[in-house]
This record gives C-alpha cells, sequence and structure tokens, in this order.
C-alpha cells in the first residue's frame, strides 16, 4: 500500500535549518576565538570547551576516512528527509528532524574542511567523554527519541 506525503512535515526541516545554522555558528566561534587544542574550563572536573578536530565518526572510528563520511552523511541525509515526508506523527518527525540537523552540520565541516570541529569536553563519572559539537548533540537526542518512537509510538499506529 502507498502511504501519502505528510506536506505538514516539511515545516520540520526549519528546525533542522536551524540545528545547522546553531552547530555551523558555534564552530565558526570556536575556530575564530581557539586555538586548536585550547580549553576553557566551565565547571572544574566536568565541563570544558577545547578545540578539537575529528577525522571520524563518533569516538574517532573510521578516522582519516572523513570522504567515505561525508558521502555517507549525504545519502543518509536524503534517505531521512524522504522518510520524514512519509512519517505520520510529529513526534517522530521531530526526532528525523533533529537527526538530518545534525548530519547536515557535520557534513558541512567534512565536505569543506576535510574534518568535524569539536568542542564541547565532558568528564562523566571520571571518564573524559571525546569531544562533541552542536550537530553530535542533535543526532544523539534525534535518535534517542526516535528509538522510542519505533519501540512505543510506531506501534500504537499498526493496524
Amino acid at each position: 500500500m502507498l502511504r501519502r506525503i505528510n506536506f505538514k512535515n516539511i515545516l520540520w526541516l526549519f528546525l533542522s535549518i536551524m540545528i545547522v545554522a546553531a552547530d555551523q555558528l558555534s564552530k565558526f566561534f570556536i575556530v575564530s576565538n581557539m586555538q586548536l587544542g585550547d580549553s576553557i574550563k566551565i565547571i572544574d572536573g566536568f565541563l570544558y570547551i577545547t578545540h578539537t578536530r575529528n577525522t571520524g565518526a563518533a569516538w574517532g572510528i573510521f578516522g582519516e576516512h572523513t570522504e567515505y563520511l561525508a558521502i555517507f552523511s549525504v545519502v543518509a541525509t536524503i534517505a531521512l528527509i524522504v522518510l520524514l515526508l512519509y512519517i505520520k506523527r510529529a513526534f517522530g518527525a521531530f526526532s528525523l528532524a533533529l537527526i538530518i540537523g545534525g548530519a547536515v552540520g557535520n557534513a558541512i565541516d567534512r565536505i569543506r574542511l576535510g574534518w568535524v570541529v569539536d568542542f564541547i569536553d565532558a568528564y562523566i563519572f571520571g571518564y573524559d567523554f571525546p569531544a562533541f559539537n552542536v550537530a553530535d548533540s542533535a543526532i544523539t537526542v534525534g535518535v534517542f527519541l526516535l528509538i522510542i518512537y519505533m519501540l512505543f509510538i510506531h506501534r500504537e499506529m499498526s493496524p
């Protein structure tokens, strides 16, 4: 059965655009005002702003393969936009919009710079969590919400 496009979901792409803007502006601020490796203490022992580069994906996996990650980001973004057009619930559309915005934000860095600018450096229970950025945060929250949607909300829509 062919489903209808939900044109109202196109409005969710404005959230994606806002995430891309916030991500790129924050990265521009970091690159313009900090040298690579510089760090500013926000909360001692917990949160720092540290200018770093990541040529890989999460936790640096696939390092030095930025071109493949850029291609994957573009293809995944197109697939997620198509999915966004067909999803029925706002909760699902919201989660996809977060992921799309984050994917585009990091793809811009990979294509333009050859790496992703990361700057949020957190120590959680003594573990130095890998540095991340606004786009990474949007992707993480979006994936978490999408899992909730798929496990609990989408099921109630099934016949």
